[in-house]
């Protein structure tokens, strides 16, 4: 699916597919945080069942106002000791799959928000 945005300076997901996501037109084949400042981040779930609490500790020095997490190809919520890590950092965190993600960071970022995108791509 191709996702076009409006003007921004912010980083933005220009496309996603099964086992990809494109940033700023560059595909990337593996799970990755970008955050609207411009920092784009190898992150290293490769699904849902490898996520552990080290992965969401990763995400609390981002100092952003909102983490979108998305969790691959369907909605699947992250283990309760990984989101206490963010909690315990005051840090927010939503939920849903990557390409529903994808979206949200993109109208986010394109609001001038400080958000940050956590992006399990999943590899088969």
């Amino acid at each position: 699916m191709k996702l076009q945005p409006d003007r921004s300076d912010a980083q933005i997901i220009s496309a996603h597919g099964d086992g990809w996501v494109a940033v700023n037109g560059e595909r990337i084949a593996h799970s990755v945080i970008v955050v609207s400042d411009g920092r784009r981040i190898a992150w290293s779930p490769t699904s849902a069942d490898t996520l552990a609490p080290e992965h969401f500790a990763e995400l609390g020095g981002l100092a952003v106002e909102v983490i979108v997490f998305g969790s691959g190809r369907r909605l699947r919520f992250p283990p309760a000791s990984c989101q206490r890590v963010l909690s315990g950092l005051g840090v927010g965190v939503e939920t849903m799959d990557t390409p529903a993600a994808c979206r949200t960071y993109n109208i986010l970022a394109q609001e001038g928000r400080s958000v940050a995108a956590a992006l399990v791509v999943e590899t088969r």
